[in-house]
């Protein structure tokens, strides 16, 4: 049976070595409705705590940590079978893009800003919600996304096991992985697809060549295709969209966002 959490239904694991920024976070989880909180100051002991007890389905936590990095503590979760689909949120000051990039491609399902408002941390909760909960079906019953075959393309394993987890919730059943454009290219020439998913930084050949391969040399030069990344230079994002983008999203990759997304594409797709 398909499961779909409420926010009551979180277990969170919250990690923030100031005294005073974990009362403030727990009182707001607590406002929200989120009752089962446990605290700790250092990765290695949520870590632990996991081994012993996996039903914590949400980490919360700061990005500098007294033992290692929030970037350091979702490797570990992510390389761990056992723990690689927990939610994960940063809360954090730190803003670099180069700082936070690692995050976007292991699969953060928000990174929220301190100081932050009550709305801030509402939407990275009800984003990691979506994550967790299975069966996410799209409105329009017709475009029958469990027939639908999906190419899937990034470099970051952990970023695609994220992308197929919110994809399966949708009830996407058909995933092909590549781990470059390369990979993506060879993909296309064996088998039919409907739909083409991407990242923009990949090694051997980008979200950008990709793209203009398949809309110039690729005999499935229609497929939609659906860019999802962290680039945020508006220059190289107009180019992407000129090579014939169908759909840019933002990493992290929020469910509703994906789900609006694959409505509009494949509608336009329909005859």
């Amino acid at each position: 049976m398909a499961k779909h959490f409420s926010i009551g239904e979180l277990r969170v694991i919250l990690l923030e070595p100031s005294p005073a920024q974990n009362k403030l976070i727990t009182a707001k989880l607590k406002l929200l409705g989120i009752g089962d909180i446990i605290s700790f100051e250092q990765g290695s002991q949520a870590l632990a705590s996991l081994k012993i007890d996996n039903s914590p389905n949400l980490i919360l936590s700061a990005m500098y940590l007294k033992d290692m990095t929030g970037i350091e503590l979702l490797t570990q979760l992510r390389d761990n079978p056992d723990t690689q689909d927990i939610a994960f949120i940063l809360i954090s000051s730190e803003t670099q893009p180069k700082v936070l990039e690692p995050l976007r491609q292991l699969g953060a399902c928000a990174i929220i800003p301190k100081p932050f408002t009550s709305e801030n941390l509402d939407h990275a909760l009800c984003v990691s919600l979506d994550y967790l909960s299975e069966d996410l079906t799209l409105d329009q019953d017709d475009l029958e996304l469990d027939m639908l075959r999906v190419l899937l393309v990034d470099d970051s394993k952990a970023a695609r096991n994220y992308m197929r987890k919110v994809l399966e919730n949708l009830g996407v059943r058909n995933i092909k992985e590549a781990g470059n454009g390369h990979e993506g290219v060879q993909l296309l020439e064996e088998s039919v697809f409907d739909l083409l998913i991407t990242d923009y930084n990949m090694p051997e050949m980008d979200g950008k060549e990709l793209i203009e391969f398949v809309r110039k040399n690729s005999w499935q030069s229609n497929i939609p295709i659906l860019m999802v990344s962290s680039e945020s230079d508006g220059g190289r994002l107009a180019a992407v969209t000129q090579a014939g983008v169908s759909g840019i999203c933002d990493k992290p990759f929020e469910p509703s966002v994906v789900r609006g997304l694959l409505e509009r594409i494949l509608r336009e797709q329909q005859p």
